[in-house]
């Protein structure tokens, strides 16, 4: 669900970009997978002890990658941004594990892909970025989109399903801050992300236990492992390909969502959350196409021309 972004060579070959789309595809699989595990798990366990096994087994994996570094990389020039940073993290992954254990994984899925044209208005709103009309036409689009799905006023509405919503909006705080907190090292904002999902996660941990049974055991090392080798995954897809082109690809998280929900728990999304996905995966596209032509830079003058 943390997508860090990276820079990539401004010029890839072709066949980098297609390996890293590729690396992009294998990584969204693996964390709707991840998704679904916790889905599976949230019928048994309170979503905050999902939670902490999924910082905590991240945090032993990070241990045992940067080892003697890691006193190093825990100091940070701006601690209270990265705790900010972090805390919207926990209660992303927070928010998402608890509504996706009531709901289908697509619908949450759907509703969490909000998160890139949130994205788009909170830098508008909050770091000075220029919001113009194509781009409040896209936000717009987007927030119907959330509507369809969200159906609200009518039976079908689940109040759990704006616990996925407010999961998109803590999802854009992160990442804008991330944004903010672009010069530290990432090894600096990986140690801190799982460091404070544990100890957040540890505050209600008393209170939710239930001992694993052995059975179950092998699903929570495999939130672990399908998180660490997705995010492995990711990290290989934006150093091979620019971020901007794997962006639109990113949507194809919602169908693998909508894979594992069919597979794993017979859950076939509905003509309204279907309907509303293709609104907001459409907005979401058009803004990116929108800022990533305003993002060229403008032609030069022909010396030559009158």
């Amino acid at each position: 669900m943390s997508c860090p972004s990276a820079a990539a060579p401004a010029a890839p070959p072709q066949g980098a970009s297609a390996r890293g789309i590729a690396y992009l595809l294998g990584a969204l699989a693996l964390f709707t997978l991840m998704d679904a595990t916790a889905k599976f798990l949230g019928t048994r366990y309170h979503p905050f002890e999902i939670v902490w096994v999924r910082f905590a087994l991240n945090f032993l994996i990070l241990l045992a990658i940067f080892r003697a570094r890691v006193p190093g990389l825990l100091r940070s020039r701006q601690p209270g941004l990265q705790l900010a940073r972090t805390l919207a993290q926990v209660a992303t992954v927070t928010l998402f594990f608890a509504a996706v254990s009531r709901l289908g994984l697509a619908e949450v899925t759907a509703l969490f892909d909000i998160n890139p044209v949130l994205i788009s208005l909170g830098a508008a709103l909050f770091l000075g970025e220029r919001l113009g009309p194509r781009r409040l036409a896209g936000i717009g689009a987007a927030f119907v989109g959330a509507l369809i799905i969200l159906r609200p006023g009518v039976a079908a509405f689940d109040p759990v399903a704006l616990l996925a919503l407010a999961g998109a909006v803590t999802y854009a705080a992160g990442a804008l801050l991330t944004r903010v907190l672009r010069d530290e090292p990432i090894g600096t904002s990986l140690l801190w992300s799982a460091l404070v999902g544990v100890l957040a996660s540890s505050l209600a941990l008393p209170f939710v236990w239930t001992p694993p049974a052995l059975a179950d055991l092998w699903l929570f090392a495999a939130l672990g492992g399908l998180g660490s080798l997705g995010q492995l995954l990711l990290l290989r897809a934006f150093a091979e390909t620019e971020a901007g082109a794997l962006a639109p690809f990113g949507y194809f998280g919602l169908i693998f969502a909508s894979l594992w929900g069919a597979l794993i728990f017979g859950q076939l999304p509905d003509v309204a959350t279907c309907l509303g996905a293709l609104v907001i995966v459409g907005a979401g596209v058009y803004v990116w196409a929108r800022e990533r032509r305003a993002a060229r830079p403008a032609p030069a003058p022909d010396p030559f021309e009158p």
